[in-house]
């Protein structure tokens, strides 16, 4: 199943809205057929392995991170192209999230005398695919944060400038993150600061992310580099904007990030990063949603009180986040932090 968990991630920003998904077939105790997803629109991985298998299949096992579908979609159903290939047993990580299919496929293999076990590094199959089990579970895009923190905690000087506070490899970063998102989200204010591309560029991607922009407002500049390039371009303004730039979709919202997101779960955006600025964080911070943030530390001391939080709070009410893993990336410190629960 690790192979399996190993091969899935090769899939990792190009398969959305789908699932990452990985498949071993083994028969004895030697590897016959390898495959994974990957990408939106193509083979599953359980096809692909049993063609790498070929007739070695027949009465083989099936390592799987995700539960076969037992549906007519993109692609015909996996379980189908299964009980064809003769597979005898079908070990599988974690049941598809999505209460419409949920259990369907493991319920057409035992019908068909497959043995199925399910469960098998449930965690870590949950923790690949979060995006995919938080669209499905929780109804709502899964939110990411974004931030670059100086040594001393600030975002930015005390004039409200941010570029650069990390270092070029930590940028790098970043437009991998960006690759592996439906949607790249900012508030006005950063938009007027910082003048942001927010495109995925320096790294391979097949599809641009959608650029979504809040404002209270509706004060932005017209010649904005959000509103050109060839990325498409979201605007969710309170206020009637003062331009309206050509091939940019407006939207009127009451100014929640709640609605916000429902509007991005109606077009079927499955994730969201959020790149700032301070007003977007502090929601996010202190309501949510939010799953995880990405926290970027660099080796700096800018002074001021320009930090994340727009609000203080007393130390009894500290938001509190798990530490899932630490590394240096470039100059700067990188912390995967999520939510607790």
């Amino acid at each position: 199943m690790r192979m399996a968990l190993e091969l899935a991630e090769l899939g990792r920003g190009f398969v959305s809205p789908n699932p990452m998904v990985g498949a071993v077939i083994v028969k004895g105790k030697r590897v016959v057929g390898v495959g994974y997803h990957r990408r939106y629109g193509e083979e599953h991985a359980e096809v692909r392995a049993i063609r790498d298998a070929g007739d070695s299949a027949r009465g083989a096992t099936m390592y799987v991170t995700l539960e076969p579908h037992n549906f007519h979609g993109h692609q015909p159903p996996c379980t189908e192209a299964i009980l064809e290939a003769g597979i005898a047993r079908v070990v599988v990580g974690a049941l598809d999230p999505n209460p419409k299919v949920r259990g369907g496929g493991v319920r057409r293999l035992r019908e068909a005398g497959v043995e199925v076990v399910v469960g098998v590094l449930e965690e870590e199959v949950r923790r690949q695919n979060e995006i995919f089990f938080t669209f499905h579970e929780r109804g709502r895009p899964f939110v990411a944060l974004k931030l670059a923190l100086t040594a001393d905690g600030r975002i930015a000087d005390r004039w409200g400038r941010s570029r650069w506070i990390t270092s070029e490899a930590a940028r790098e970063r970043v437009h991998l993150m960006r690759s592996y998102h439906d949607a790249i989200l900012v508030g006005a204010g950063t938009v007027r600061a910082d003048d942001p591309l927010l495109t995925v560029r320096h790294v391979f991607t097949e599809r641009q992310p959608l650029r979504v922009v809040l404002s209270r407002s509706g004060k932005l500049p017209c010649d904005a580099r959000v509103f050109g390039g060839d990325a498409p371009t979201l605007l969710l303004s309170v206020r009637e904007p003062e331009c309206r730039p050509e091939g940019v979709e407006i939207i009127p919202f009451s100014g929640a990030f709640a609605e916000a997101l429902e509007i991005l779960r109606e077009r079927g955006i499955t994730s969201v990063l959020v790149e700032g600025g301070r007003e977007v964080a502090t929601t996010l911070l202190t309501e949510g949603p939010l799953d995880r943030i990405h926290l970027f530390i660099a080796p700096k001391f800018l002074g001021g009180d320009f930090g994340p939080l727009a609000k203080a709070l007393p130390v009894g009410e500290a938001l509190k986040f798990s530490v899932e893993s630490a590394e240096v990336v470039g100059e700067d410190v990188l912390m995967e932090l999520v939510a607790d629960g």
